[in-house]
């Protein structure tokens, strides 16, 4: 009897055990949840990487945005004042490889000053159309105003590269027109012989031709060793609808690498003049000189000196005008420029008396 009951009880649990379902016990046919995961966390990294890769490709095609605000304070004998230099806002990008272009608008005094594209299938010949700066000097091409160690630009360079030019262009040292570029002897950051050769309007930024003759503008720059280049530039063209000849000539030396800065420019010119100005008619014979230095003396600290000397007339001492700066350069972060300049001006005429001038810059940049 005992036997029999023990018999019983084993045969109950036993068929209990054997009716409750083994959701514990996974089946050879169901997936495991593991396996899923790692399934689906592949497929949405490789939807994410395609999303990703268009949208690199969206904002590829989108210009690059920049710009800077340039303002301060001009104390002289006779002036006192607080000025805004400079607004300038930058759009850049690229629509296909090597073809890139640049649009900046001066809102100071508004006007667009850039807007070009540029064709570079190779170093040694490349293409921009467009407005831009004429190829001519070192200056006018290499330093623009974030990369310039002083507040304003030599006098030579001012009145006869189209800034305050003695022929009534205002224009910063910008035309429309074309030229053909490049560079031979390449080395990894630079070629050792260099050209531009351009055909513009001469007529200054936003201008059509007044007359039916073209400004031809060429330079040739050596750059025998790293830092160092010297170049010879010359322009030839006719402005306004009286065709009168605007000639310039010019030649230069610079070695700017490592905590020295060295520059010095020749530049002259002809200007034909209209009947009236400045007795009847006939040219104008102009020359200027400068020479710069600076130092590094820190990561964000830059002294700089400058002899700038300028005769309108060539033929008249007394038309001569030369200034003395000395600067200080002061950038503590990348987004900001300080300057300060002292300049004597001393004039050869009789009848304008020499200057104290006390600049203070300040550069914003985003």
């Amino acid at each position: 009897m005992k036997y029999a009951l023990t018999f019983c009880l084993l045969t109950g649990i036993w068929s209990g055990w054997a009716r409750t379902p083994q959701a514990d016990v996974p089946s050879a046919a169901t997936p495991r949840p593991e396996a899923v995961s790692v399934e689906t966390l592949a497929a949405e990294v490789e939807t994410l990487k395609t999303k990703s890769s268009g949208w690199d490709k969206v904002l590829s095609r989108l210009p690059r945005i920049s710009g800077y605000v340039q303002l301060g304070y001009e104390w002289a004998e006779n002036t006192s004042t607080f000025f805004i230099k400079r607004v300038r806002l930058n759009l850049a990008g690229r629509i296909v490889p090597k073809l890139d272009y640049r649009v900046q608008i001066e809102f100071a005094s508004p006007k667009i000053v850039d807007a070009y594209l540029n064709y570079s299938p190779f170093r040694q010949i490349n293409v921009k159309l467009g407005e831009y700066k004429v190829p001519f000097s070192i200056e006018n091409t290499e330093y623009p105003p974030l990369g310039f160690e002083f507040i304003e630009y030599p006098l030579a360079l001012r009145k006869l590269m189209g800034f305050e030019d003695i022929c009534g262009l205002s224009a910063t040292g910008r035309d429309m027109g074309a030229t053909l570029y490049g560079g031979f002897f390449g080395r990894d950051e630079y070629s050792i012989l260099n050209y531009d050769l351009g055909v513009f309007n001469g007529e200054g930024i936003n201008t059509k031709d007044r007359n039916r003759s073209k400004d031809i503008a060429a330079r040739v720059t050596v750059k025998p060793l790293p830092g160092l280049q010297i170049s010879g530039s010359c322009y030839w063209g006719e402005y306004g609808a009286e065709y009168l000849e605007r000639i310039r000539y010019g030649v230069g030396v610079c070695y700017d690498r490592g905590p020295a800065v060295v520059r010095a420019e020749w530049i002259g010119g002809t200007t034909g003049l209209p009947a009236g100005d400045r007795g009847d008619g006939g040219e104008l014979e102009s020359a200027g000189w400068y020479v710069a230095a600076g130092w590094r003396a820190t990561r964000t600290l830059q002294p700089v000196v400058r002899y700038d000397t300028f005769r309108e007339n060539a033929s008249l001492s007394d038309s001569r005008q030369t200034n003395y700066t000395a600067g200080l350069l002061w950038q503590p972060v990348k987004y900001l420029r300080c300057q300060l300049n002292y300049t004597y001006e001393d004039f050869a005429a009789r009848s304008a008396p020499n200057r104290n001038v006390v600049s203070l810059m300040f550069s914003g940049i985003f």
